[in-house]
């Protein structure tokens, strides 16, 4: 069956500073999206001068607008497919660090618009590396992919950052080739030019704040609210499930760790010591929201999507001593507190800041800053 991180005990860990980032000049692409509006969020709150980049937020609600973001950072609101405007916001942000996370990010949406897909997750990732290149004030640029970069074998043995590139589906295929380019720019030009790049491979994510269609938590919310009955698809399918401030938090660890080490390696897993099946998180989501009908699916139906899908984040523990802070039980009831609390009225600024403090407060309880080797 299933490897589930329910039962795993977390014993290094990696904090990030603080201090580093206060006065830092970032550039975030995707900050309107529901992983970049948290992470926009944080930069802010730890005095981070940050200048977002990205289409206006599609869903109502959604999380740029519930933060305010717009009245924290400096947004601006522009396609990553048209250079010039790329080029425009790098030039406005004059950035010390870049961290790419604008992206065509569902593979069920990949089938309906598979050009739009290559599109923005290929050139649009090329627009920024062009825009990049010369600059040599960028000291890092971290280009956030996904864990669906690897060529999909349907095994539950985990895939380390040596495994073969591939996918599938269009979304897939566009981030490993997002990644090619990715590592053409840093071989032929930013290297040399002194800036450290690299690709953060993340596993699905989950938090409050998520309204985007076709994921998850966002589709038992909606049902269980609305007294619909949550239709699941593909409950066996196994993924590597985290808390949306794991990956964020080693993406600005990450960064810490490049920053004056152009050499710095390429490409970092970051997940859970294991995985587990939608089921899983689904019957873990129902018992924290306290209601709602779930209807599994027998057989399966739709466009191909990965059946068995695990990371080996081995690496990024050995080098930074980065290891996750919550379990998946933990995970699920934050993300579900946190959407029970906003329908009864609470701010979504005071749910996040909630979840980050109890998040940063669990990392330094039993927290070994362990600096690791460049690698």
């Amino acid at each position: 069956m299933t490897a589930s991180i329910q039962n795993i005990v977390q014993h290094s860990y990696a904090v990030p500073d603080a201090g580093f980032w206060r006065g830092k000049r970032v550039l975030l692409t995707g900050h309107t999206g529901f992983k970049g509006a948290w992470f926009a969020n944080w930069l802010a709150r730890m005095g981070a001068i940050v200048h977002g980049l990205a289409l206006p937020p599609e869903s109502r609600p959604n999380l740029f607008d519930a933060l305010e973001i717009d009245k924290k950072i400096h947004s601006h609101f522009g396609d990553i497919r048209q250079f010039d405007i790329v080029k425009q916001a790098v030039d406005a942000a004059q950035p010390d660090i870049v961290f790419h996370l604008a992206a065509q990010a569902l593979v069920r949406a990949s089938y309906k618009q598979p050009l739009a897909t290559f599109e923005t997750n290929v050139i649009g990732t090329a627009n920024l590396l062009e825009a990049l290149r010369g600059r040599t004030d960028v000291k890092v640029a971290l280009i956030v992919t996904t864990d669906k970069v690897y060529r999909n074998r349907e095994q539950l043995a985990p895939y380390p950052e040596t495994a073969e590139l591939g996918g599938h589906d269009p979304y897939s295929a566009s981030k490993a080739a997002s990644e090619l380019v990715l590592a053409s720019y840093r071989a032929s030009f930013l290297q040399a030019q002194g800036t450290s790049i690299l690709a953060a491979r993340a596993g699905n994510v989950i938090g409050g704040g998520d309204w985007s269609e076709d994921r998850l938590l966002p589709d038992a919310v909606r049902a269980w609210r609305n007294g619909d009955t949550l239709q699941i698809r593909r409950p066996d399918s196994v993924r590597p499930w985290q808390h949306v401030l794991e990956p964020l938090a080693a993406y600005l660890c990450l960064a810490q760790h490049a920053w004056g080490n152009p050499a710095t390696s390429l490409a970092w897993n970051i997940g859970p010591d294991g995985a587990a099946s939608v089921r899983e998180v689904v019957q873990l989501a129902h018992a924290a929201y306290g209601k709602g009908q779930i209807a599994f699916a027998t057989e399966i139906s739709g466009p191909h999507e990965a059946g068995l899908l695990a990371l080996d984040a081995s690496k990024l523990r050995k080098a930074l001593g980065i290891a996750p802070r919550w379990k998946l039980d933990a995970a699920v009831e934050h993300s579900m507190r946190w959407y029970r609390d906003f329908e009864n009225g609470m701010s979504a600024d005071v749910l996040c800041a909630r979840d980050m403090d109890a998040y940063l407060q669990a990392a330094q309880s039993t927290a070994q800053l362990q600096p690791g080797r460049p690698v």
